[in-house]
């Protein structure tokens, strides 16, 4: 805790708003997508859809994994918890689903599901767009999918597997994600792999959203090996996310942005 309160105090320090963003690119995406306060009608469900799982006090065997399929550890745990401490905030749902709204990607990919918040923030930004998500544990990954069908998410494929076999298959097939959001594995390592093996589906549209950059002091690492990638062109730091872009015509620009 002691240390992302002090990452969040430099990041406060050198973020900056659209007023000092000099890129068309940014400065667009910025005024019409991060900073676009007007309400949406898909708020509401967003906002029943976390509030059916807070209000959801069934147990579910959660199961987490390590290297390849190896069980790190198991446990039961609350569905209602894990939607408080493991899902992604409200404010955080409503960018998710501006950016979607933004680019309309029309393939996504999102590694780590959970209970699926992030998941119908993905799906309702783009509902045309053909939604894949990733999820390592059967339990949570079965909860997620009754959820989603309740509330009609109709464009979201739900895969049980370990991520980095799936991701492998990606490489090879060089399968294209418009836009991947990557939130199934807070470690340096993985993130790297992930990012590594992904690389050779991009192209000139590719979005990428990576959660947690601040996290730790391994995962600020990973954050600089990233936006410091020859391929990557433009990248933004939220603090709690960063943004990754590939586009060619662009120059190589980093930017640290309050929102």
């Amino acid at each position: 805790m002691l240390f992302q309160i002090k990452s969040y105090i430099k990041f406060l320090w050198h973020s900056k708003n659209e007023h000092a963003v000099h890129s068309p690119f940014v400065f667009s995406l910025l005024t019409n997508c991060f900073y676009n306060k007007k309400f949406k009608s898909e708020y509401v469900l967003l906002r029943q859809y976390r509030s059916e799982l807070l209000q959801n006090k069934n147990t579910i065997e959660v199961t987490d994994f390590g290297a390849g399929s190896r069980v790190f550890k198991s446990n039961t745990r609350q569905i209602a918890q894990i939607a408080k401490t493991a899902g992604i905030s409200t404010k955080r749902a409503q960018l998710l689903f501006r950016i979607v709204n933004y680019f309309k990607p029309s393939s996504i990919l999102e590694i780590g599901t959970s209970l699926g918040l992030a998941t119908s923030a993905l799906s309702l930004g783009y509902p045309e767009a053909k939604l894949t998500t990733l999820e390592g544990c059967p339990e949570t990954a079965k909860q997620a999918q009754l959820q989603l069908q309740k509330f009609n998410f109709n464009n979201v494929e739900c895969v049980v597997t370990e991520f980095k076999s799936y991701l492998e298959i990606c490489n090879l097939k060089s399968v294209i994600y418009d836009l991947i959001y990557f939130d199934g594995n807070h470690s340096k390592k993985a993130t790297i792999e992930y990012f590594e093996l992904l690389l050779p589906t991009i192209t000139n549209e590719t979005v990428w959203i990576f959660d947690d950059i601040h996290w730790s002091s391994e995962m600020e690492e990973a954050w600089e090996i990233i936006k410091n990638n020859p391929k990557v062109t433009v990248s933004i730091d939220t603090f709690q996310w960063g943004l990754v872009f590939f586009r060619y015509e662009q120059p190589k620009q980093h930017f640290i942005i309050r929102t």
